[in-house]
Formats: C-alpha cells, structure tokens, sequence
C-alpha cells in the first residue's frame, strides 16, 4: 500500500480532488492500494443528502461566516468538519466487486483506529453515539459519549474509498459550526457529542504515528509522493467537488 502524507489546502476543493484523483487510478489499475494521511484545512464537507435539501445554500454561507471553506465530500454521509486540529485520512483499494465487503471495510478501518486510540490511552470503542453529527456505526468515540473519527465510504467499478476525520483537538471547534450549519440543514444533533482526543495528552504526531503503526499490522506500507499526473487528473476533478452556489 502506498503512503501519501502531503496535503493541498489551497484551493480547499483541490484536497478532495487529489483524493477522488488516487480512487480513479486505482480503480484503473495504474496504481497499487494508497492511503492517504495528513492535516486538512478548515472545511466542512458537505455529503450528496446535504446538497439537495432545502437549506443547502443557508449551510454554505454559515460554513463560509465561521471561516471554514465549504467542499462536497467524495464518501457518503452528511457535513462533517475538518481543521487543523485534526486528521483526514482516504483509502483507496481496488476490488472486483466493490459492493461486496463494504461492511468489512468498514470494520478494518474502524477497528485500526479504535486500536491506535486505544494505544494512546483513550478509551475508544465502535459504534454511533446518540446525537452524534455525520451518524454512523463505525464511527468511533471515547468513552461512549464523545465522538472522534468520522468514516465514510465511495465506490466506484473496481475500487473502493474509505475516508474520513480524526479529532485530535478542537471538538468545540466542531461543535461551534455544526450548530448553525446543522440548523440551515434541519438536521438534529447534540453538540456535546463532538469529542476529540486532548484528554490523552497527544499530539497531531502522536495519533499520526500510532495510526501508522496500526496500518502496519495490516499492510505493507511504501510512502510515496503525490505524481503530476494525479495532480492533472485532480485538476479536472475539482470542480465536481465545489459547491455550485460558489463555483
């Protein structure tokens, strides 16, 4: 599996599209399984129900007055936050069939970061927490209360993407623009809920690392550096992920 740690922030879309760009080209067979790793910018991911519900237009412009950039997501799920207080992780495998195993990918990926939270002393554990913003059963909390990694997945012939945040600091961060952005969506949720990793006492290279190692027990892992020609493909892919009330 190839490991890519570089970030592209600006444009704020352009991340995403990297990301869609690394699905394509494994789904085409010009590249092995990837993993992508690394510090986002401040964001909040829209998801496809999002897009077409009524206060769409009302979301965007809270995400924008709170400082964060809107972006439609590649995996499912509803808006979610990223900033620099947390991770944002993409795998890309290819598979025959990729409506078989969805769940197991799910798992594997859950489980890794249940384990690496684990490692860090928090007290992690899979599984949707009542209230809980972008809900999903293999998101995973600490505590059974606060919620700290957020999961989504897209598929596409031949290959899968799982992706999604890690809070390391900054749940109150998360809180503060899901409040409004969740209200313009209709969308009910508890803020209290929005956890993040402080109480551990680690840092952004702290989760990096036990991440990392826990990926290890289940894959070769080669890094790698992002290539011009999935740069190029990026190029053209992100406008598909720019909201269209601000394109």
């Amino acid at each position: 599996m190839l490991l890519f740690d570089s970030d592209f922030t600006d444009p704020p879309a352009f991340d995403t599209a990297v990301s869609h760009a690394l699905l394509l080209q494994v789904a085409r067979g010009e590249m092995d399984s990837s993993l992508r790793l690394h510090r986002p910018g401040s964001i909040v991911a829209f998801g496809r129900q999002d897009v077409v519900t009524d206060g769409y237009s009302s979301a965007v412009a809270a995400a924008r007055a709170h400082g964060y950039a809107p972006v439609e997501r590649l995996a499912g799920g509803r808006a979610a936050v990223f900033h620099q207080g947390t991770l944002a992780f993409s795998v890309a495998v290819p598979v025959d069939d990729p409506r078989a195993g969805i769940m197991d990918r799910f798992q594997l990926v859950a489980g890794i970061m249940k384990d690496a939270f684990r490692s860090l002393g928090a007290d992690a554990r899979v599984g949707e927490v009542p209230g809980e913003y972008c809900p999903g059963s293999y998101s995973v909390n600490v505590g059974g209360d606060r919620k700290v990694m957020g999961v989504g997945q897209r598929i596409v012939s031949r290959a899968a993407h799982i992706g999604g945040v890690v809070v390391v600091e900054g749940g109150d961060r998360i809180a503060e623009v899901l409040i409004p952005v969740y209200e313009a969506l209709g969308l009910d949720w508890d803020p209290s809920t929005s956890g993040d990793l402080s109480s551990t006492g680690a840092t952004l290279s702290d989760v990096h690392a036990a991440i990392l190692a826990e990926f290890r027990n289940h894959h070769d892992l080669t890094g790698a550096t992002i290539g011009s020609d999935t740069l190029a493909l990026a190029a053209d892919l992100v406008a598909q992920h720019v909201p269209s009330s601000i394109a």
